[in-house]
């Protein structure tokens, strides 16, 4: 049977829900997700970063909406979700992205960012998809996609509430492929390795280590380089695309070659 491309690798028409979409990792997916014509969603709980976000797509021609949004909240999760159905009639894919980051051990890690850490990174997931699923279900299915780490599948040092959120996210991401497949929802993880971000330079301020040595230690691996945004963003639109029509439950990691 032929092909048809075009329609594989063509998201317009797609509604797209971005959390942490104002920088990073989220900002670069959604700009690279827009660009392959889908409606992106961005939110996050910086406003003014968010619509600066907004105006660049929109600037190049593409289409974009901010919705402020504490993901930790369910009344915000609930609201933004209704929101984003109300206005564009669908739901078709989630990227959860939103995460924060303490380099702390067990004894020096506070109690209040230990829960900060594993709301953000990990319950808010859990928020997102309670609402967006039903919507999904109800349009005949789609795609959810959760951005785990490295330290998804391995432990790292002094990243306890991290390495335990981002643990959580890929077993949640299989237990939500499990729930979900019969509804025609595809859920899978992506595992990036470090990414030049500002979540990856507040890492190296928080170990108080110089951030050239810091970086360059980072691009300490087989493919000899640090990974971008875009990087994760060409594996979420795998993920996204009507390439990945029978993938649900997996994870892909995207980190140069650092795990192997």
């Amino acid at each position: 049977m032929k092909q048809d491309f075009e329609k594989i690798f063509d998201l317009s028409g797609k509604v797209v829900m971005i959390t942490g979409a104002a920088s990073g990792i989220g900002n670069g997916t959604a700009k690279f997700l827009a660009e392959a014509g889908a409606i992106v969603v961005l939110l996050d709980i910086n406003e003014e970063k968010g619509n600066i976000a907004k105006k660049e797509i929109v600037k190049s021609g593409n289409n974009a909406e901010f919705l402020k949004c504490d993901v930790t909240k369910i009344a915000d999760c609930k609201n933004v979700t209704s929101i984003t159905k109300e206005k564009f009639g669908k739901i078709n894919i989630l990227v959860n992205c939103a995460g924060i980051i303490y380099r702390k051990n067990t004894v020096d890690l506070l109690e209040k960012d230990w829960d900060l850490a594993i709301n953000v990174t990990l319950k808010s997931i859990y928020l997102m998809s309670k609402y967006v699923i039903p919507i999904m279900a109800q349009g005949g299915g789609g795609s959810i996609i959760n951005i785990g780490s490295g330290w998804s599948l391995k432990g790292g040092e002094n990243a306890v509430s991290y390495c335990a959120a981002k643990g959580g996210v890929w077993n949640l991401t299989r237990a939500m492929a499990i729930d979900h497949g019969a509804q025609n929802i595809r859920v899978n993880c992506v595992c990036p390795g470090d990414i030049d971000t500002p979540l990856l330079r507040s890492e190296c301020a928080q170990l108080g280590l110089d951030e050239k040595k810091f970086l360059a230690q980072s691009a300490d691996r087989p493919l000899n380089r640090i990974g971008t945004p875009i990087d994760v963003a060409k594996v979420v639109f795998f993920y996204a695309s009507d390439m990945s029509m029978w993938v649900t439950g997996s994870n892909l990691v995207v980190d140069g070659g650092g795990l192997a």
